[in-house]
């Protein structure tokens, strides 16, 4: 009996993780009827990261209202998996929350913290934050708030910081986050290596997409700055701001850190652990993965690079299916990719290809299980 993993990213605007999962499952069981198959459907910690993991393991998803973006009452979500938490960042504080009101200077991740909050009064002992897709600069200051901190300016007024706010912060009591998290494991998953401030921190390099222009920019910059000296010298942890991953999410890498005690680790290898890819590896002949677009980036710390790291140590086959395949991916091969296909299969225009990538992607895969069978 053959046995196939399929644990692909989503193509980003075509197709999902889950679609990608089942499409090349159905092809698989066409061709080899009797083989196995285990999807293992991948998100980046932005929107979906719960489905994914529903899809990978048994678990429910868990409902609740928390405080949106704009500190308002949304309806939320976090998925459960005995004690682990599995939260999403955008869902509470997502880009697509904000809709046309996009204003990095004033939403709040103060939802996330109610999240986290509602599912350790709940039983969990291990939070896995996926930190992707926000509409904020607070640098986790809202979901630290949420979670019992309490941050004061001089005059020793208190308040929930946000982005526009954060150089106003003289002091910062982290008494009751740590009672609360106390035995509490906190992994928040990054797949960005930007510091907090500066040319490439979170508000130069992210900080456009969310809604801030030129003037914008340059003030969270620096208020950004200025929550980093806080860490540096109140709490401690010099050297923080400069830390890869310390600029993701409107720089909630740094504050998962100086806040919550959490550990920035990398999405892929993250879910490769939870999902217990390693165990299912023994007994695989070959695995698929894939992305929108396999370039010279998608070795360096995304899904295809943490596969091929685990594929290639245990010597099996990794095929990897991609939208588009760009020609600047020399190494991939000695990285543990054993053949790379492109499921475009006409030169044209991506808003047109778009449109028929499911058809594209079950031609390639079925074409792949052929080969594979030796085209009988």
């Amino acid at each position: 009996m053959q046995r196939f993993i399929i644990i692909p990213d989503s193509f980003k605007g075509t197709i999902s993780s889950i679609e990608i999962c089942e499409i090349i499952k159905q092809k698989a069981q066409l061709i080899f009827p009797d083989c196995d198959v285990v999807t293992l459907p991948v998100a980046d910690g932005g929107e979906g990261t719960v489905d994914c993991f529903l899809q990978a393991m048994p678990g429910e998803k868990v409902s609740c209202q928390v405080t949106g973006p704009w500190f308002e009452q949304v309806d939320s979500f976090y998925g459960i998996f005995g004690k682990t938490a599995v939260i999403e960042m955008a869902a509470a504080a997502g880009l697509p929350m904000v809709e046309d009101r996009k204003d990095p200077s004033k939403t709040t991740t103060y939802g996330v913290g109610e999240l986290m909050k509602h599912a350790m009064e709940h039983g969990a002992t291990e939070i896995v934050l996926g930190m992707g897709g926000s509409c904020t600069t607070d640098g986790g200051c809202g979901c630290a708030a949420a979670l019992g901190a309490k941050f004061y300016r001089e005059d020793g007024s208190e308040f929930v910081p946000v982005g526009e706010n954060l150089d106003q912060i003289a002091r910062v009591d982290l008494q009751e986050v740590e009672k609360l998290c106390k035995g509490v494991s906190i992994t928040a998953m990054c797949d960005v290596e930007n510091p907090m401030y500066g040319s490439r921190g979170a508000a130069y390099v992210f900080g456009p997409q969310k809604g801030a222009g030129p003037r914008m920019v340059e003030m969270l910059d620096q208020n950004l700055k200025a929550l980093a000296k806080i860490m540096e010298e109140q709490l401690g942890l010099a050297g923080l701001p400069q830390q890869e991953g310390a600029g993701a999410a409107g720089a909630f890498g740094a504050g998962a850190v100086a806040f919550l005690g959490a550990k920035l680790n990398s999405g892929i290898e993250t879910v490769l652990d939870h999902v217990h890819f390693d165990e299912h590896l023994k007994t695989a002949d070959a695995v698929f993965t894939g992305e929108g677009r396999f370039d010279s980036q998608s070795l360096d710390g995304k899904v295809i690079s943490g596969v091929a790291r685990r594929t290639k140590a245990a010597e099996i086959p990794l095929y990897v299916i991609a939208g588009d395949l760009a020609r600047d991916i020399p190494d991939a091969y000695s990285r543990g990719v054993t053949a790379m296909f492109s499921i475009n299969r006409n030169a044209i225009p991506f808003e047109e290809a778009k449109k028929h990538s499911k058809e594209d992607l079950a031609f390639m895969a079925e074409n792949i299980f052929r080969l594979m069978r030796g085209g009988k």
